[in-house]
């Protein structure tokens, strides 16, 4: 019997606790279609190429700085870096970097970036035991499957109160992922996702101000995760009902009010092991907050129509209620972005530069283009409003109305963002924006045969070995 039989015959009164714990003891590689597998390894290595543009900036050095404080170093390599850490600190190095740039991977309905916790995490882990890459690629599936459906079930409501999903909802599917490749059974995978429940954080403080806590929460939940599974391995008795339970990860974070009512816990295991839901995790064509990218593309699709920027009058952006207070709000900050991280999560700063230079890099976030005073100009004259027609969250719609002087109007709608499922970015393109990325930091023939390891994955005899070039 398959693992999706397993937890189909066993279904009716079973907790999601012990439904999660059954998937990832017993999920087999030759379970997983290839076509999920091949998918898996393109993920890792668009992860892997993000955390090696990340070192480019200050912020990556200044971490691996304390981390390097901390103690002495281990045999897990750090991306893009010539350093390599002990398991924890590198996965929490690893995962900071991959989600350095707000660039990585999203599962759209649950609002989380899987990869950048669940890689690093059994990369890790994997260092631990000597892994191959098989079991390296089955756990990192079985992270994201966990933590896409965990996150789907609380239905947005976490961001609405002010919570970061990556790092609160990571590490459940981190936990499950490093307690395969530890070689955890169901019982003390279920004590494992017990005690990550305390665990659990993620605060969104950080939009007001710019700051740098949301580039650490992945990390964060993939090195908690390793804390807790080896805990739970020597026998650790972590809680009970960790998700639905009285106190569990929803009633507690949600409340129980309406938010609490919206959700839909029995998304949390639907369909296990026959319904893929890494095929649902959106590549990001931008490096911004993935709230934004129906709106860039809809104001990139409009530019050839405007002859004149300076002749705009106003740009009006629609926008789903959910996402307003993540990249709209509040107005006069989101204006006047201080910085690149400020600018990411700004509705009216993108959609203005996307209009005047035709495309959104990483360049579009340097210093001197945040101080332009043209983009700043037009973005004071970018407002929104609610969008009631809006897919939010299946998918991340935007439209973007331009009024001109003259009174015309011209307007443009993406009710499907790129990247989302029913608009996935191919294997190709994922290629495309690797070496994009890589090539900041090594040559067009390393970063080739880095592609050609990582795309391998499968065949490795050591896990780790396949990781070691991307050591810097």
């Amino acid at each position: 019997m398959n693992v999706q039989a397993k937890i189909a015959d066993g279904q009716a009164g079973v907790s999601i606790q012990q439904q999660l714990s059954e998937f990832a003891a017993n999920l087999s590689h030759s379970d997983i279609p290839a076509d999920v597998r091949t998918r898996a390894v393109h993920h890792m290595l668009d992860a892997a190429g993000i955390a090696m543009a990340s070192t480019r900036y200050d912020f990556a050095h200044k971490t691996l700085a304390g981390f390097r404080a901390l103690g002495d170093e281990g045999r897990v390599p750090v991306f893009g870096m010539a350093a390599h850490l002990n398991p924890r600190d590198a996965a929490t190095m690893n995962g900071f970097l991959c989600h350095g740039l707000d660039y990585d991977d999203t599962h759209i309905a649950a609002i989380v970036h899987p990869t950048a916790s669940v890689m690093p995490a059994v990369l890790s882990a994997a260092s631990m035991t000597g892994a191959t890459g098989e079991q390296m690629v089955t756990a990192y599936i079985i992270g994201v499957e966990a933590a896409a459906r965990v996150g789907a079930a609380a239905k947005s409501q976490f961001h609405q109160v002010g919570y970061h999903p990556t790092g609160m909802v990571g590490i459940f599917g981190c936990v499950l992922a490093v307690g395969r490749i530890l070689g955890l059974n169901a019982k003390q995978m279920s004590s494992a996702q017990g005690l990550a429940l305390s665990m659990a954080s993620g605060s969104m403080q950080f939009l007001e101000d710019g700051a740098w806590n949301k580039r650490f929460h992945p990390g964060w939940a993939a090195s908690s995760a390793i804390t807790a599974a080896c805990l739970a391995r020597e026998g650790f008795v972590g809680a009970s009902d960790p998700y639905d339970g009285r106190y569990g990860l929803y009633k507690s974070f949600l409340g129980l009010g309406p938010r609490m009512e919206q959700t839909d816990p029995s998304l949390a295991t639907a369909g296990l092991g026959a319904v893929w839901e890494l095929l649902e995790t959106a590549i990001k064509p931008f490096p911004t907050c993935h709230f934004t990218h129906g709106a860039i593309d809809a104001a990139l699709a409009l530019r050839p129509q405007i002859n004149d920027p300076s002749a705009i009058q106003g740009i009006t952006v629609k926008v789903a209620e959910g996402m307003h207070a993540i990249i709209c709000e509040p107005e006069e900050k989101k204006k006047k972005p201080a910085n690149d991280y400020d600018a990411k999560f700004s509705v009216h700063y993108l959609v203005a530069t996307a209009m005047l230079r035709g495309r959104l890099t990483l360049d579009e976030l340097e210093p001197d283009v945040l101080s332009d005073p043209d983009i700043l100009e037009l973005t004071s004259k970018v407002s929104f409003v609610d969008d009631p027609e809006s897919l939010f969250p299946k998918a991340y719609s935007g439209e973007v109305v331009v009024t001109m002087d003259d009174g015309r109007e011209m307007g443009h709608r993406e009710q499907v963002n790129r990247g989302a499922a029913d608009r996935p970015l191919s294997n190709d393109d994922i290629l495309v924006k690797w070496h994009d990325n890589a090539g900041m930091l090594v040559n067009g023939e390393k970063a080739a045969k880095l592609q050609e390891a990582v795309l391998a994955l499968d065949e490795a005899p050591d896990a780790v070995a396949v990781f070691e070039g991307f050591a810097g």
